[in-house]
């Protein structure tokens, strides 16, 4: 584990929030938070010109935004995010996991976006900084944690294709409790056939908003298939599997080696996806990082030699899948349940995050 000295910080000024949500109100709020849905009382901005670069660093009362009609990102959508957990410890200090390659991640989607990067301490500072600021916002429930949501998006107001000179950089926060409804179980997901998330030249491997548009369809679809997710294949050939709509994947075989689709530019280079790997491979696991047809998941499920898959992210953790389906009919994954490699995954990597077990990698970054 990491501790992060705040001495030599950028400044980031401080504005109370002065409508604070009441105490009271705010426990209310946390017993059953569920995530994306109850947001803590102040963000974090940061504003860009081509003038003055980075500048008016802040951490604030939360707020709507007020636009121009013409700001460039409604029009061009010149805009990317990222997404991280701020975890309270067992010894009731605070930690962030891997923030350093989010604030990478950040700047690569930035890169591919025509957007300026914004400076990899700025990144890390404001999201210590909304921490510390939003400590009574930690809910106590099993599974609980802050979520992140630092964002970026063109707010020069003009109409004409070109990059933006002027941007907003943002983080807000939000109490989040278990991800599915219901807490973790296995999930079902549909083979999407007549979309595709991402095009090789394409932003599959940048965090932007039009990638999630995009697969918003085929979940709608997958959703009236009676599945809980989709999954996509590539662009090309229409037969390699990349990922699902937000979540990287994993198959396990029989043998107990692992199976993860590359990075190939068209999928998103997952943090929980690379700390996966790692796990695996401390423990002995094989991880191929190599290209898995559909054919090959229904053959494999079929046979017995694939005996689990799993879906991961920042949000849901890891997610195990239980069953497939498509136009060609369903088929179930082992037992259709939790695998026992799945939840050694997910138990091993919760461990780190919340600093009961060894962290030999020092992902996690210790705030007090």
């Amino acid at each position: 584990m990491t501790r992060v000295s705040t001495a030599a910080a950028p400044t980031f000024r401080f504005d109370r929030s002065a409508t604070p949500v009441e105490a009271n109100e705010r426990a209310a709020r946390l017993v059953d938070p569920g995530f994306g849905r109850v947001f803590t009382d102040h963000m974090a901005v940061i504003r860009y010109t081509e003038a003055e670069g980075w500048h008016d660093a802040k951490i604030t009362a939360r707020a709507p935004i007020t636009v121009d009609p013409s700001t460039a990102v409604l029009h061009y959508a010149q805009e990317i995010f990222e997404g991280l957990k701020a975890y309270r410890l067992d010894d009731g200090g605070t930690a962030l996991f891997r923030p350093d390659a989010n604030a990478r991640r950040f700047n690569n989607s930035a890169r591919r976006l025509a957007m300026p990067e914004l400076p990899e301490e700025l990144f890390l500072q404001s999201c210590r900084q909304l921490v510390a600021t939003e400590r009574d916002w930690f809910p106590q429930i099993e599974g609980g944690a802050l979520y992140l949501r630092p964002f970026m998006f063109a707010s020069e107001a003009f109409l004409g294709v070109k990059p933006s000179s002027d941007y907003l950089y943002m983080v807000i926060a939000s109490s989040v409790g278990a991800y599915w409804k219901g807490g973790a179980r296995a999930v079902s997901i549909w083979v999407s056939q007549d979309y595709t998330r991402a095009a090789p030249g394409g932003t599959g491997e940048a965090k932007c908003g039009g990638n999630y548009a995009a697969s918003l369809l085929a979940q709608s679809e997958a959703i009236r298939q009676g599945c809980d997710q989709v999954v996509f294949l590539d662009a090309v050939e229409r037969r390699w599997v990349e990922e699902l709509g937000g979540m990287n994947v994993f198959f396990v075989f029989d043998d107990g080696s692992m199976v993860t689709p590359p990075l190939t530019g068209t999928i998103l280079p997952g943090i929980t996806r690379d700390s996966i790997i790692r796990i695996a491979r401390d423990q002995g696991i094989e991880v191929r990082e190599e290209l898995y047809g559909i054919d090959q998941w229904r053959a494999d499920a079929a046979s017995g030699r694939l005996t689990e898959a799993f879906a991961c992210g920042t949000a849901a953790v890891v997610t195990p899948i239980g069953e497939v389906a498509g136009v060609d009919g369903r088929f179930t994954i082992g037992g259709g349940g939790t695998g026992q490699l799945t939840q050694r995954m997910l138990d091993a990597l919760s461990a780190i995050q919340r600093g009961r077990a060894a962290d030999p990698h020092g992902w996690l970054q210790r705030l007090d």
